[in-house]
């Protein structure tokens, strides 16, 4: 099981978020978000923030850092290793099953993400066996997108997906984003997509939209 930083909004919560780091970050990457998110007191929410395993990335000169996966070059375009891919899918669906162990449904959770942590948000949401509450992608893109069609779970066929990223991202071009965002559109998903003018990263104007889109999809 993953080492996870967990954080609870109220008593007994009613939902909860698995929220993915990116590359070379960690679990507490995105817990200062959590008071900013303004949730409502009515709404108690457990945040689970767990970090990746540490391993080399290709990419970055072999560097041991936390990655869900590795990242190579090809061509000049970036590349997911897909079986590391799989291997993250399968730990984010032990924290899934452990959440519903403690009482949480599947229609409860959120499995969100940033950059990496969103492609495997994408990856593990699409492919879960029960209907979730909803999947969140902020700057990143779909992973391994030529197997959805084969493995796409039918239960998740019409969860609620929010897409954000930045217009002036360095390291995920915007337009990766939105030829995952029309792929997804094209097999049947409800994709809400929102940009800001920023690079990759999360501002103030993000935090707003992801807590109203929190409320809509957990019924708060």
């Amino acid at each position: 099981m993953l080492a996870a930083l967990e954080l609870e909004t109220g008593r007994a919560p009613t939902a909860s978020v698995i929220w993915l780091h990116g590359l070379g970050a960690d679990g507490h990457d995105f817990e200062p978000i959590v008071p900013e998110l303004d949730l409502p007191d009515s709404l108690p929410v457990r945040f689970v923030f767990p970090h990746a395993p540490m391993q080399p990335v290709t990419i970055n000169g072999g560097a041991v850092m936390r990655a869900w996966y590795d990242v190579y070059g090809l061509g000049g375009v970036r590349r997911e290793d897909a079986a590391g891919v799989r291997a993250s899918q399968a730990a984010v669906e032990e924290l899934l099953e452990r959440e519903k162990k403690r009482g949480i449904p599947a229609s409860r959770l959120v499995l969100a993400g940033f950059s990496q942590g969103g492609a495997i948000a994408l990856q593990t949401g699409l492919r879960h066996p029960e209907r979730l509450a909803g999947i969140m992608a902020l700057s990143t893109y779909l992973p391994v997108a030529d197997t959805l069609a084969a493995e796409a779970s039918a239960a998740n066929r019409d969860v609620p997906i929010f897409m954000a990223h930045g217009l002036h991202d360095p390291l995920i071009p915007i337009e990766r984003a939105q030829m995952s965002r029309k792929l997804l559109e094209s097999a049947g998903y409800r994709v809400e997509w929102h940009d800001y003018p920023m690079e990759h990263s999360v501002c103030a104007e993000e935090i707003a939209d992801i807590s109203s889109w929190l409320r809509r999809v957990l019924g708060a």
